[in-house]
């Protein structure tokens, strides 16, 4: 049971894959066209009655405020790079995303899982720079933001930010 006329702020932080051995309406809450959030119980207090379970919600989109810039951290190893894309204002997710790395044309990466986007080349020695499109449709390029001497497990912080 909702308890009406309540609200709530929801930072989605990771990407639930569908599970299509189960239908829509009997498990798959995954599985499209459903959208849905887990939530803490404290959080879900307070919105709904905590017995009631699975409620249906009205939602929409806000625009996520952050302090500082945008933040990469550099994970993989040798010829998989997997980087982790933090502390995203605006619409707060990436839509599409690119590196470049000193001896390398823009190279397009894929979604790994969550924030991580990978790639399959060898950029290690070579300063890193990304161009990314908010789901918000802002494009931004991130100019040479890992030195080259960078290390896997390294965390660099810009001082760019999205505003949509």
């Amino acid at each position: 049971m909702c308890k009406p006329g309540t609200s709530i702020t929801v930072s989605a932080t990771n990407f639930c894959p569908p599970n299509w051995d189960l239908p829509s309406d009997n498990g798959g809450w995954c599985n499209p066209p459903r959208h849905h959030f887990d939530m803490s119980q404290p959080a879900w207090e307070n919105i709904g009655i905590y017995r009631a379970g699975i409620i249906p919600v009205f939602y929409q989109q806000v625009k996520c405020w952050r302090q500082g810039g945008v933040r990469f951290t550099i994970n993989g190893f040798n010829y998989f790079e997997l980087v982790l894309v933090t502390n995203i204002a605006g619409s707060g997710s990436i839509r599409s995303m690119s590196v470049k790395g000193t001896n390398t044309a823009w190279i397009p990466m894929s979604r790994n899982w969550g924030a991580n986007w990978h790639c399959l080349s060898e950029l290690v020695g070579q300063a890193l720079s990304f161009a990314i499109t908010s789901t918000g449709g802002q494009y931004l390029v991130f100019q040479d933001v890992v030195p080259a001497w960078w290390q896997f497990g390294q965390t660099f912080t810009t001082w760019r930010q999205f505003d949509y």
